[in-house]
């Protein structure tokens, strides 16, 4: 240990890191040497090359141990909110947003105005009144009723805050169709019995009338809930009352409706060839009394849950002790401010998410064959071929969106080996592989990233 402390080798590494750290990462690299040896591992000759090689281990294992876990990788997978990566990118001004606010001091809990203690939520409550002001129940007869919204840290704790406030103790009526689970198994059943509501199912599991609802209802009957099908599809002999079917029965029975939405959709996807996914607007329009959806699907923004709705449930929901447990830091709030002022400004094109499912597919095509002629210059053999994107994030299941992908050459192994040694590299590329072959769909990779995804699979294909 001492002598490879001293050697000129490790000082480098030594004035870099420091003794502790790279004393540390030399004893484990030791420690496994020594284990190889006791356990047969290493010959005489395999000893030597792992002696010659303790500088390089001492190096990776300092970057595996000091280096960040999270990391920036290339989406070359086509999936637009990849759950597993991230979803939905910041755009550069919320990025600066954030910078600006993170790197100091803010007015996050404090009123400029008056000198005194004020409320995180302001800073988005103006824009998401705005947005959403416009769109009333006038579809159900009533009079102009301007929603309101608050946000909490993400969709699902939405969803247990609007429970355990409207319905803690009673009944929440929901169609066996729309007991859906989600990613990491979080399944409506089990987020209802947190929030202290008793979960009454009915209907069957692809068919559910309005009058399956209305049987169901007891003097105990809280709510009325639907919960958007995110992650599948549902065809054939199927059956669902309309959201206004829903908001009627429950006006008349004077029970609230609320729709655990999900996609945080603000505008109109009919343009990208997207049918049919109604969005936060359709449900106020169509008289829902509590909306939950997500800040990082296709509102864009960062993780968060917005829960829109009628003036005086929100304001119950404010007032529950959870809400101060479940609700954002001065880093959500700065990401998702910028976000919605994109909204505001109608600059839609600046929201990554939305600027990748607008984008045709004649661009994605013209852009695959200038980044072919790039591959080929760097002696990498690859074709273009017809694929299709999604949206991904639990939206719009059974939508794809028209691309081109280019199939990578790899003669030394198969496409699972290649995106192996795609995950390796700096930064990782993960792409995707259909029918042993490996597929790079650039609708999800930024023209900013070509150069390195270039010399990535560089890299990769020569290992």
């Amino acid at each position: 240990m001492d002598e490879l402390l001293r050697s000129a080798k490790l000082a480098e590494v030594l004035n870099r890191e420091g003794r502790a750290a790279t004393s540390d990462a030399v004893r484990t690299v030791l420690d496994r040497i020594r284990t190889e040896i006791n356990t047969g591992s290493l010959d005489a000759t395999g000893v030597q090359l792992a002696v010659e090689g303790i500088p390089e281990a001492v190096e990776r294992e300092l970057r595996r141990g000091l280096g960040f876990s999270l990391q920036r990788v290339i989406n070359a997978t086509g999936v637009i909110l990849h759950t597993n990566l991230g979803r939905a990118p910041i755009f550069p001004v919320a990025l600066e947003h954030l910078r600006e606010i993170s790197s100091g001091y803010s007015n996050l809990e404090f009123d400029l105005e008056r000198g005194e203690r004020g409320r995180r939520d302001v800073h988005v409550q103006r824009l998401l009144d705005r947005l959403l002001g416009s769109h009333s129940y006038n579809k159900t007869g009533e009079a102009p009723n301007p929603p309101h919204a608050i946000v909490v840290n993400n969709c699902a704790a939405a969803v247990l805050l609007a429970l355990n406030t409207l319905a803690d103790g009673g009944e929440v009526v929901v169609s066996r169709g729309e007991l859906v689970e989600i990613g990491g198994s979080f399944r409506v059943p089990e987020i209802m019995a947190k929030s202290g509501a008793r979960l009454r199912e009915v209907g069957t599991t692809n068919r559910t009338r309005i009058s399956d609802y209305e049987d169901a209802i007891t003097p105990n009957t809280r709510l009325l809930l639907r919960v958007h099908r995110s992650n599948f599809a549902m065809v054939g002999f199927t059956e669902q009352p309309s959201s206004e079917q829903l908001v009627e029965l429950g006006r008349k029975r004077g029970i609230p409706v609320m729709e655990d939405l999900g996609n945080g959709l603000l505008v109109d996807l009919t343009a990208a060839g997207i049918q049919g996914e109604h969005g936060l607007h359709d449900c106020l329009a169509a008289g829902i009394d509590v909306v939950c959806v997500s800040g990082d699907k296709l509102l864009g923004g960062p993780q968060a849950g917005v829960i829109a709705g009628r003036k005086e449930l929100i304001d119950r929901m404010r007032a529950n002790p959870l809400f101060r447990a479940l609700r954002p830091d001065k880093l959500t709030y700065a990401a998702l401010e910028a976000t919605l002022l994109a909204y505001v400004r109608q600059d839609y094109s600046a929201i990554p998410a939305l600027r990748m499912i607008f984008t045709p597919a004649r661009e994605i095509r013209r852009r695959a064959e200038a980044f072919l002629l790039l591959l080929q210059e760097a002696g990498i053999g690859a074709e273009i071929v017809e694929a299709e994107s999604v949206i991904g994030g639990g939206t719009a299941p059974d939508k794809r969106l028209p691309t081109f992908a280019l199939v990578v050459e790899n003669s030394a192994g198969s496409a699972e080996e290649l995106q192996t040694h795609l995950r390796k590299q700096s930064p990782p590329v993960i792409a995707r592989v259909e029918h042993d072959r490996l597929l790079l769909d650039l609708r999800t990779v930024d023209p900013n990233e070509e150069a390195a995804l270039v010399a990535v699979l560089r890299k990769a294909v020569q290992s």
